[in-house]
């Protein structure tokens, strides 16, 4: 991707104090934007850069969530650090953390003092439980809220015990949504021209996509039994068995389902009192997953998919992680990058899901070795001089 066109978020500067996923990431999206991006890490690396996998002996795991970013190191511990703080928060528009509640106060970072000292700053702040409630303080991982938002009890199939997804899905959504709150309190700036405090907690963002089954608990005091891969609303939709593996398909709809049983080339089910419509073959599911498998069972993936496909039925074979990066598709899209790192060397990352037509986001900076900008921001930003450089780098403090 070319760095040269115009960046929606440039002249932005975000300070990103967070750690691990959900910060990281949404300080990246704003980076991949055209915003500034300030990583503060401790001296040595945060505790990410010994997360496998790795390539060679960089973490891969750090390299896909900090890209675009301008690394510098301090000791927040240090005297001195709290001073350093305020002076980059002075500078800059967004402030991202993912501490555990209470500790941005316990550093004297509050948001009261942030607005002392620049009025106009957002301050993003991701935690597992938020900023208030009476689980506030917990300290959290991902899989803790897939436990905590009811998602877990979701996840998996009857006879399983409850299942975590195969990637850090409240991460991401914390992710996510701090990035449109972060958006949304810039938007009010332009108004008000006050920042204001973004609060967002891991476990709202998965209870928040649990679909109808709060609503369904709360009004008609029904709990859905975990499904596996079914639709729960609707047959047949789920990942069949091919001769190679497996395509899931999704012809649930009264339109759709007469066009699987042409292909199947049992037109009369159509018509069968068991299936005739969605209440009746939900109903009836576990006799038409049998059929539905009797016929994909018998062919390649490619040769379900292609017919499915050829009659407007919604599918995709299951492709492995290997097979997505290697499509057609994800090269189209973009969606695998390759940055030179003058350290690390080459490096494939995820790429931008977010296309902009007229002020597209890009890759313009590799993810940055510890402290790599230390002498950029300290000196060129806040004005340090070499000497004062030396004598902070020997006291610890960067």
């Amino acid at each position: 991707m070319s760095g040269e066109q115009p960046q929606p978020l440039a002249g932005l500067r975000v300070l990103d104090l967070s750690r691990f996923i959900a910060g990281p990431m949404c300080a990246q999206i704003l980076g991949d934007m055209g915003a500034t991006v300030i990583k503060v890490e401790r001296p040595g690396g945060e505790d990410a850069r010994r997360n496998r996998p790795f390539a060679g002996e960089h973490s891969i795991y750090a390299m896909i969530y900090n890209r675009n970013k301008h690394g510098i190191t301090l000791n927040t511990r240090a005297p001195e650090a709290v001073d350093l703080l305020e002076r980059l928060i002075v500078e800059s528009d967004v402030i991202v953390e993912n501490y555990r509640p209470g500790t941005m106060e316990s550093m004297g970072l509050s948001f009261e003092r942030i607005q002392e000292i620049n009025p106009r700053a957002v301050l993003t702040s991701i935690s597992g439980f938020g900023q208030s409630g009476p689980n506030s303080h917990r300290a959290m991982f991902d899989a803790i809220a897939q436990a905590a938002s009811g998602l877990m009890s979701l996840t998996g199939g009857p006879e399983d015990p409850p299942l975590l997804t195969g990637t850090y899905i409240a991460d991401y959504l914390g992710a996510f949504h701090a990035v449109m709150g972060t958006m949304f309190a810039l938007w009010s700036r332009e108004s008000t021209g006050v920042g204001q405090h973004v609060d967002i907690a891991a476990v709202d963002a998965l209870f928040g996509i649990l679909n109808t089954h709060p609503s369904d608990y709360a009004m008609n005091g029904h709990l859905s039994e975990r499904t596996g891969s079914r639709d729960q609303v609707t047959m047949p939709a789920n990942a069949y068995p091919c001769a190679d593996g497996h395509v899931y398909l999704h012809a649930g709809t009264d339109p759709l389902f007469p066009r699987l049983c042409r292909l199947m080339g049992r037109e009369e089910l159509a018509q069968d009192p068991r299936f005739v419509g969605q209440a009746e073959r939900l109903e009836h599911r576990d006799e038409l997953e049998t059929l539905v498998t009797g016929w994909t069972s018998q062919l390649p993936c490619a040769e379900v998919e292609a017919q499915l496909i050829a009659s407007g039925i919604p599918a995709s074979t299951v492709l492995t992680v290997a097979e997505a990066v290697d499509s057609e598709q994800v090269r189209a899209r973009e969606m695998m990058i390759d940055m030179v790192h003058p350290v690390y060397g080459l490096t494939r990352l995820p790429g931008i899901p977010i296309k902009l037509s007229q002020t597209p986001g890009s890759a313009r900076k590799p993810p940055p070795l510890p402290g790599e900008d230390n002498a950029a921001i300290y000196g060129e930003l806040l004005g340090l001089g070499e000497a004062e450089l030396a004598r902070l780098r020997s006291a610890g403090v960067i």
